[in-house]
């Protein structure tokens, strides 16, 4: 197994992401084959567990640590998340936080993270009604908490904000990192800031929620080429084990088979080479084909309604690459009056593009693909309940 130095502590490189367990007919976790998923990750030398509150309506929490339990506390990491990203009426962090520790039969948790900081959760997790950062930083000196960070989906701008403000609390950061995401998320830009500030990178979705496991014929034939007995799974994740800052790459998988792929994947230890990178580069923008928005903002100072329309092309080429929930909330989450169904087609944008995008048009298929998407105010409800 490879392992990252993380403040006098070896963590595998590889670390078990409790998102995706596997499922029974009726929609339950399969608890004997996540606790067996578990037992082979112990005994292959991965030491990390991520999971959070939400996932899977909170039973991850408890299953995880029901598998752990056997194993001595100081042999694995634990991570949870506090939900401050999620819609709700009110927030006891503190409430949360004891259940937390309950689910998981643990007295501490090694890494807790504000989960998604981003640009519609930001005034959550700041306001002093909730106290939250305040309490999590207590928690930390008090020892319940041993490394504080925060994971986002939120933009660069929006993260170097972030850091300005409240960088000097956050141990490390967990950001949606792969080959795709490299340009089409700026992820790059995202690394390169982390890195900038010293804050070692956590990886979440490092082949795209499955998509980069499922390539197209042409582009496995492309990699094979290079790699014969390489899958596309362990391209995308040595692509990310090239990337020095990078100190955790969760693999949230959903079956053991997955498990034992990702785990061979990890035991040995090759990197790719520079053309090997910039192979999947390329197959990376072979997969975009995207509106060519290259954010000059010429749009924005004629929009009768202020719209922000780069932020808004950027999200449809996401969102027609994958509709997903994490991205439809940044278009949930803003006032109805700078929503994309506020724009009124007057057109007075395209007139001054100079990539001469038909703004409106772009701005309808994005509305179009938004109907599409799962309500982020109705997950954060369904979830609230499921907790109670």
């Amino acid at each position: 197994m490879l392992y990252r130095e993380f403040k006098g502590k070896k963590l595998s490189l590889m670390g078990f992401g409790a998102m995706r367990l596997p499922l029974l007919a009726d929609g339950s976790v399969d608890e004997s084959q996540a606790i067996a998923m578990v037992d082979h990750a112990m005994a292959n030398g991965i030491n990390y567990f991520d999971t959070a509150w939400p996932y899977h309506s909170g039973a991850s929490e408890r299953i995880i640590g029901k598998a752990l339990a056997k194993y001595d506390r100081n042999s694995y990491y634990l991570a949870t998340k506090y939900p401050g990203h999620q819609i709700s009426s009110k927030y006891d962090p503190a409430d949360v936080f004891e259940k937390q520790l309950q689910k998981c039969g643990v007295e501490y948790f090694d890494f807790y993270l504000l989960h998604n900081v981003y640009e519609h959760s930001l005034d959550v997790y700041t306001d002093p009604q909730w106290g939250i950062l305040e309490y999590f930083k207590e928690q930390k000196r008090l020892g319940r908490i041993k490394h504080l960070g925060f994971s986002t989906h939120g933009q660069v701008d929006f993260i170097r904000k972030f850091l300005d403000e409240y960088g000097e609390d956050m141990e490390f950061c967990q950001i949606q990192l792969n080959y795709l995401d490299w340009t089409l998320q700026d992820a790059k830009g995202k690394y390169e800031l982390l890195t900038q500030r010293g804050i070692p990178v956590w990886v979440m979705e490092p082949v795209r929620g499955g998509r980069l496991a499922n390539l197209t014929d042409a582009e496995v034939a492309r990699l094979r080429e290079v790699r014969p007995e390489e899958t596309p799974v362990a391209w995308g994740l040595r692509f990310l084990r090239n990337l020095p800052n990078v100190g955790m790459i969760l693999s949230g998988v959903s079956s053991l088979t997955q498990m034992e792929q990702n785990t061979r994947t990890f035991n040995e230890d090759k990197p790719l080479n520079e053309a090997e990178v910039n192979l999947l580069l390329d197959i990376a923008e072979g997969m975009k084909d995207s509106v060519p928005c290259t954010a000059c903002r010429y749009c924005c100072d004629g929009c009768p309604m202020g719209l922000d329309i780069p932020m808004l092309m950027e999200t449809y080429n996401d969102m027609r690459f994958s509709i997903n929930t994490n991205t439809a909330m940044r278009i949930q989450g803003l006032p109805e009056d700078k929503k994309p169904t506020a724009c009124i087609g007057c057109g007075a944008c395209a007139q001054v593009c100079p990539q001469k995008i038909d703004i409106p048009e772009v701005i309808a298929k994005l509305n179009g693909l938004m109907e599409k998407a799962p309500s982020w105010v109705e997950i954060c409800k369904q979830r609230e309940a499921a907790q109670k």
